[in-house]
């Protein structure tokens, strides 16, 4: 019996699909030379679904939701049933590609933001894409170690982090911010790491209640 080595190679297509919301902000259109900076939002494990508007449950669409003004366009897909958003990032990258494409985007400032499941998402994504971002703001995330994690953040040492954990959180550990934000310390990143004492797993609402986060991310342009 004798092997031989041989080639195979067929272009394979995929149709992705992600309902979402979907926020322009005021003045949005008026000037038509005008780009907007864009955020992209990533909801927790209880969000995922059919129903879209239970995306508007926590963190920035709630934000929107309640009325505040925004200078930025915010898009906030669901996750489907039965997955995550790491099985989702062909997806989010085609959503992205697809706003870009479709709206007055600012290319030079998109950001990445996401609590829980989608603070996870949010570290993940951003390894894969880190030339597509201008700054991230993991919230009460993690990465998985079959990811490469925590060595593989060191993707992002180029990029600015700006990550939030509550120091009691019983759902998602702090150890699993404080280990990416160590990890990134050591390659040299840029990277800044708020700890909410006594909070436990809901450290986005003080998070994305707070206007110093998204002066934070307008300060950042795509290098």
């Amino acid at each position: 019996m004798s092997q031989r080595a041989s080639t195979f190679e067929r272009q394979i297509t995929k149709t992705v699909r992600l309902e979402y919301l979907l926020a322009l902000p005021a003045g949005y259109g008026d000037d038509l030379a005008k780009q907007w900076p864009l955020i992209l939002f990533l909801h927790g494990a209880g969000e995922r679904g059919s129903n879209i508007e239970q995306v508007k449950k926590h963190g920035l669409p709630c934000v929107v939701e309640q009325g505040t003004e925004l200078p930025f366009i915010v898009v906030s897909p669901q996750c489907p049933p039965g997955t995550n958003w790491v099985g989702q990032f062909d997806a989010l990258r085609a959503l992205l590609d697809e706003i870009v494409a479709t709206h007055a985007v600012d290319q030079q400032r998109v950001y990445l933001t996401g609590l829980s499941m989608g603070g996870n998402g949010t570290w993940q994504f951003a390894t894969l894409l880190p030339e597509r971002f201008a700054a991230i703001a993991p919230v009460c995330g993690w990465g998985d170690f079959w990811a490469g994690f925590p060595t593989a953040v060191c993707a992002l040492k180029n990029l600015p982090v700006w990550a939030f954990h509550g120091d009691q959180d019983d759902i998602v550990p702090l150890a699993g911010s404080q280990q990416l934000v160590d990890a990134l310390k050591e390659c040299g990143g840029s990277v800044r790491f708020t700890i909410y004492p006594g909070v436990g797993h809901n450290s986005w609402s003080a998070t994305y209640d707070n206007p110093e986060l998204y002066t934070w991310f307008l300060s950042h342009t795509r290098r």
